[in-house]
Order: structure tokens, then C-alpha cells, then sequence
């Protein structure tokens, strides 16, 4: 099995989720956090955030294990636990969360390029929309032309993006000062920013904006070369961007004070390493970031390919998704994702969707998927399926699953009614396409419990597009 062609060892499994975990989140971090959090909540968040997260990462190792023969990641624990439209939705919440996020990484980028060439203003002006789009289908052929290769790039990118992040952790590690950390801890003094258990609620959405892409190996299992390196590239994934993180966002708090972070232009990281070193720090970051979206880009388009492939696999999505090409791309797929960012670009140019708001809605579309793999496990552990010779590890993998599944409803409660309703929006759509899967292998559509659930998805698509319309919810 070891040198199977086209299977994907160790190394390009943790590039793979590294590359889809960083991208450009983290350059924008002490911004985003500074904007809704002072340095106590901040900490506090991050506890919350990191035992959340971890025992998140601790689910997709443990189903990669428990369950090796479930290929697909997100969309296969849902749906053998919760039926096909459970599953179905996963896979759509999925795919809508990753390509939305693709598009934030686009505008995102040429913002950033925008620091060189003014043309490209925040990254949402004519000459960004025609730039992101070439780039676009640059990035869809390479793509076209093989998962190994791309995933050697995403490899190649993954360790140039790590560079200056670690030489900006260094740098602010020396420039740190502890008067300017401690000189208002629980933010008196921005009292905008609400209680403290306001500002952890409302850093919580960013927190699991970084994260995303935890479960990039599981997607890809059915491409590893061994199923075990599954969940160990996900748990090395996992602690190797959380110490990034967490350096980035605390060491920036020590440079300069909460308000001052606030108030920067992303991708803040830049401003922050200009404050300390002058100018050459703003370039060396916005390079780094350039490199960094390139690969984050790459990972994504890969995973939105597998899951709808994954999906199509088995028959919960429609056949025509099943499709690869001489390269074992699944290309049909690949055309449909793309398709789909192209669109919204373009949409980029006539509203003043911002990356912000972009990442908002990409991450309260992941929330579900992420629910019903936490779910799943618990589920597992519950039930004492395949536990019947290991009691010790249920009891132990029932306290991860209960804390993972707390931890995803919580962050549904912290994401709050607006994008709960916005993802309805988005959700109920999908059912066209399960219908039409349903339809290819002649099995009736719902079954009776899943009318229930589709019928109030539908009521909040309803609700959401009244309140876009009638102007109380914004995108």
C-alpha cells in the first residue's frame, strides 16, 4: 500500500489542513478580535475556543478510526447517523461554506494587493472582480490537472506561508510590553463593546472563522495512503495553527492597545509588524499573505471538489457530480463550485459585502456540518457501538463527543438569529438537488421526520428573504 499512486501520505495530509486552516484569517486577527473583545474576553474566548476546537479535532481522529470505512468526512458521519437529508445538507452546508469562503479570500487578496496597486481599492472594485476571476480559473485548471500535484503545491505553500508568521510572533515576542497587555484588561473604557460575556459571544464567529478546515484529512480519506494518518494529521493540523493563533492574537495586544488595534485596515497583521519595524514589516506581511490565500485557495477548491464528489459517490447528490476526468479529478463538480464563486464576484461589484461579512455567512454554514459529526460521535459512544472491547475509551469518548456537541450549539447561540436565518436561505435551495439524487435511484424523496426538518428550513429561507427584503436583515 505504500506507494499506491495518487495517495496522499502524512506530510500532504497536515499541509492539507494547515493550508485550509490558515488563509487569511489570521492575517486580519488582531483587528477582528480587537473589534469585538478587550484582553480578558479575548483570553477567555480562547480557553473556550481551544477546548472546543480540540475535542473537535479529537471527534474526526476517533470517527477516522471508529469508523474507516466512511469516506467523506462531515457528510458521511451525518449521514449515517441522522439519514440522507441530514447528510445531504451537511455536504451542501459544507460546499456553500467553503466556495463563500473563497470568496472572501478573493476579495480579501486584492485588497491586500490593493496596498500596492490602489487600482484594486478593497478588493471589491471592476479591476479586482477581473483579476480574481483570472486568477480563478488559473487556479480551476491547475486543479483539473490532478489532487496529487495540487496538493504538492498546497504543500510548497503551506511552508512559505509559516515563515512570516513565526518571524512576526518573534519580532512582537521582543517589542511586547506588559503595561500596554495589562492597561485595560476587561475594556472599561470601550464600553461598546458591551459585558464580558458579550465581547467572548461575539469573537466566537472569528474563532471558528480560523478554524475551519480542521476536518480538511477526513474529507480526504478516501485518498490517504494509510487511514490512520487520518486522524493524526488532523490533531498536528489542530495544535500547529492554534499556537500560531493564539501568538498572533496575544502578542499583538502587547504592541498596541485594544482601541488602537480596532481601528486598523486589514489585513491588520501588517500595520502591526509596521508599528514595530517600520515599513519593510507591512511588506513582508502582505506578501505573506499573498502566498498564504494562493494556497489557502488551492486547499479549498480541492475540498469543495471532494465533498460534492463524495456525496455524489454514494447518491445523495445527483450522478452527474460523480464525474472525474482522465486525472481523477471530479471535474463536473470542480466546474459547478467555480461556476458558483464566479457569480458571487461579480456580486461583489454591486453590494458592499465586505470580507467580514462574507466570512459571517461562510462560517454559520459550517456550523451544522460540524454539529452533526460531534453528534455522531456521541452518538457512537452512547450506544456502545464499536466500543465492546474497549470500555475505557467509550467513557472517555462520550466526555469528548458531549463537550464537542455542547461546544456546536453553543457556537449556533453565539452566531446569533441573523445568519441562523441567512443559512435557511441558503440551505433550502439544496433540496432540488436531493430530490433530483433521490429521483436517479427511484427512492421516495423525505421520509416522514425529514419533512418536518425541511419544512421549517424552508419557513426560515421564507422569513430571511422577507427580512432582506423588507430591509430588518442585512447580508
Amino acid at each position: 500500500m505504500s506507494d499506491s499512486p495518487g495517495k496522499l501520505k502524512l506530510g500532504a495530509l497536515v499541509a492539507l489542513v494547515v493550508g485550509s486552516m490558515i488563509g487569511g484569517g489570521i492575517f486580519s486577527l488582531p483587528q477582528n478580535m480587537a473589534a469585538s473583545a478587550g484582553v480578558g474576553a479575548v483570553l477567555i474566548g480562547w480557553a473556550i475556543t481551544a477546548v472546543g476546537m480540540l475535542t473537535l479535532a479529537f471527534v474526526f481522529q476517533t470517527l477516522a478510526n471508529r469508523k474507516p470505512d466512511l469516506d467523506g468526512g462531515v457528510y458521511a458521519y451525518a449521514k449515517a447517523g441522522f439519514g440522507d437529508y441530514m447528510g445531504f445538507s451537511s455536504a451542501w452546508g459544507y460546499w456553500i461554506s467553503a466556495w463563500l469562503g473563497n470568496v472572501g479570500y478573493f476579495v480579501l487578496l486584492f485588497s491586500t494587493l490593493g496596498y500596492f496597486f490602489p487600482v484594486f481599492g478593497e478588493g471589491n472594485t471592476p479591476a479586482a472582480v477581473i483579476g480574481a476571476s483570472v486568477l480563478l480559473w488559473a487556479v480551476h485548471f491547475l486543479v483539473l490537472r490532478g489532487i496529487k500535484e495540487a496538493a504538492f503545491i498546497n504543500l510548497v505553500t503551506t511552508v512559505a506561508k509559516v515563515v512570516p508568521l513565526a518571524l512576526f510572533a518573534l519580532i512582537c515576542l521582543f517589542a511586547f510590553k506588559l503595561d500596554v497587555f495589562t492597561a485595560d484588561i476587561w475594556a472599561v473604557g470601550t464600553p461598546e463593546l458591551g459585558s464580558v460575556m458579550n465581547q467572548v459571544r461575539n469573537m466566537m464567529l472569528v474563532t471558528v472563522w480560523v478554524f475551519i478546515g480542521i476536518e480538511g484529512a477526513s474529507i480526504f480519506s478516501s485518498r490517504a495512503e494509510k487511514r490512520s494518518d487520518v486522524g493524526k494529521a488532523t490533531v498536528i493540523g489542530f495544535i500547529t495553527v492554534l499556537l500560531f493563533l493564539v501568538l498572533v492574537n496575544v502578542l499583538s495586544l502587547g504592541v498596541m492597545t485594544q482601541p488602537e488595534l480596532a481601528k486598523l485596515q486589514n489585513p491588520s497583521m501588517a500595520a502591526v509588524l509596521e508599528h514595530v519595524v517600520g515599513h519593510w514589516g507591512a511588506v513582508l506581511i502582505s506578501v505573506g499573505l499573498i502566498i498564504s490565500l494562493l494556497g489557502a485557495l488551492l486547499s479549498w477548491v480541492l475540498l469543495c471538489a471532494e465533498i460534492m464528489f463524495a456525496a455524489a459517490k454514494d447518491h445523495t447528490m445527483p450522478e452527474f457530480l460523480r464525474r472525474e476526468n482522465a486525472n481523477h479529478v471530479p471535474a463536473n463538480a470542480l466546474w459547478l463550485t467555480n461556476a458558483m464563486v464566479q457569480i458571487f464576484l461579480v456580486i461583489t461589484l454591486f453590494s458592499n459585502s465586505t470580507y467580514l461579512s462574507l466570512i459571517y455567512l461562510a462560517t454559520s454554514m459550517i456550523l451544522v456540518p460540524y454539529l452533526w459529526s460531534a453528534a455522531y460521535a456521541f452518538l457512537l459512544a452512547w450506544r456502545n457501538e464499536t466500543y465492546e472491547q474497549a470500555l475505557a475509551e467509550r467513557k472517555k469518548d462520550l466526555i469528548i463527543g458531549g463537550i464537542a456537541l455542547l461546544y456546536a450549539i453553543w457556537l449556533l447561540y453565539a452566531g446569533g438569529v441573523k445568519y441562523l436565518l441567512l443559512s435557511a436561505l441558503l440551505y433550502a435551495p439544496g433540496a432540488i438537488l436531493f430530490a433530483k439524487a433521490k429521483r436517479e435511484v427511484g427512492q421516495p424523496i423525505f421520509t416522514s421526520v425529514e419533512k418536518l426538518i425541511f419544512a421549517a428550513v424552508v419557513a426560515g429561507a421564507l422569513l430571511a428573504a422577507y427580512g432582506l427584503y423588507d430591509g430588518f436583515l442585512t447580508l
